[in-house]
């Protein structure tokens, strides 16, 4: 993983409540780019974890969202958010790789996974639209999530994964809430589908 959470902030000029002036000032100093990654590698590594359910991918995916992070930085604009929903995306990108490559496998699924979706993806939670409560259900769900759409699985991790209200989830897509909305509806649309489809190719 990218090895700035022991380098200390070069200044304190920066209030810790100013997220947006510390932004500014990484664009050209590693120390201050060490206190975003400080902030945000916990909230960054738990959406990779939820996601992938492999602590090494986990590690691998963090490690990149990082790297990437500090590569384009120079060119990120600043949006009310704050700058986690642009580094949630990021990891949503570089999982999509990995993602692809799952689908190709074989994964057990079960019934109850697919139950706990509603039917309009009203749900505030994870827990309560993606059942993440049992191991069973995370590897059936997974397996789901690597089968569809690059778009469909990031609208859903970004909004129920990675821990991002409407709001955020919306500046991460760059697009508006009522976008997200109708992206959202579709993409579990998708998922419930897919969960049926390998619901059925296990019994």
């Amino acid at each position: 993983m990218v090895s700035l959470a022991s380098r200390p902030l070069a200044s304190s000029s920066v209030p810790a409540d100013d997220e947006a002036a510390l932004v500014e000032q990484a664009r050209t100093d590693r120390a201050a780019f060490g206190e975003l990654y400080r902030r945000h590698v916990g909230a960054v590594h738990g959406y990779a974890y939820r996601l992938t359910g492999s602590a090494t991918q986990a590690e691998d995916l963090t490690s990149l969202a990082f790297e990437r992070a500090l590569r384009f930085l120079p060119t990120y604009r600043w949006q009310p958010g704050g700058i986690r929903p642009w580094l949630m995306r990021i990891v949503a990108n570089e999982a999509n790789g990995w993602f692809r490559q799952q689908a190709r496998q074989q994964r057990p699924a079960t019934q109850r996974a697919m139950r706990v979706l509603s039917d309009d993806g009203s749900a505030g939670s994870a827990e309560d639209v993606l059942g993440l409560d049992s191991g069973a259900d995370q590897v059936a769900l997974r397996a789901a999530l690597a089968s569809l759409p690059d778009h469909a699985r990031e609208v859903i991790g970004l909004r129920y994964l990675a821990g991002l209200d409407a709001d955020d989830a919306a500046v991460a897509l760059g697009c508006t809430k009522a976008a997200l909305a109708v992206r959202l509806h579709r993409a579990l649309g998708a998922l419930r589908r897919a969960l049926a489809a390998v619901s059925e190719e296990d019994r």
